[in-house]
């Protein structure tokens, strides 16, 4: 993948980023954190911010749903949570959060990654999905998350 992006518009204007020729970001929403008992894992629950809506349940481990619900409620912890305590650091260092990016799913597991701008230029770093929203989602303004079409397609 490539460090830079562009905003383009296809020929239903419908807002989208275009990293490489072949691969399409969409922009998402982060709807919810929901844990129904007695499933054993909550879901974070996403949909597109723009038609068709198609929405991404992810099913992720407790402490990860725990620090994306919180982010979201922008609650903080008394005792600065890791993705606290990284975003803190990011801001010290005055770099920014351009926005969290979903690349791929592959049997069951999301890859994604942490566009950042610093100082000395833009900087794509591979995360894990749940870290990467925790951390787009305390930002002062969140930053966007984006999701490759490919992940999406297929799913209504």
């Amino acid at each position: 993948m490539t460090d830079e992006s562009s905003t383009t518009e296809n020929s239903s204007d419908e807002p989208m980023v275009v990293v490489e020729e072949h691969e399409t970001f969409r922009v998402i929403d982060v709807i919810s954190v929901t844990y129904f008992l007695p499933d054993p894992h909550p879901e974070i629950n996403m949909q597109e911010a723009e038609e068709p809506f198609r929405s991404l349940a992810v099913t992720v481990a407790l402490a990860d749903a725990q620090a994306i619900a919180m982010a979201l409620e922008g609650r903080t912890n008394p005792r600065p949570s890791t993705h606290e305590l990284f975003v803190s650091t990011l801001q010290g260092l005055n770099v920014d959060v351009i926005a969290v990016r979903i690349i791929k799913q592959e049997l069951g597991v999301y890859y994604a990654e942490l566009v950042l701008m610093s100082p000395r230029g833009q900087v794509t770093i591979p995360c894990r999905l749940t870290d990467g929203l925790a951390i787009a989602l305390r930002q002062i303004v969140p930053a966007p998350v984006l999701c490759a079409e490919s992940v999406l397609h297929g799913r209504y």
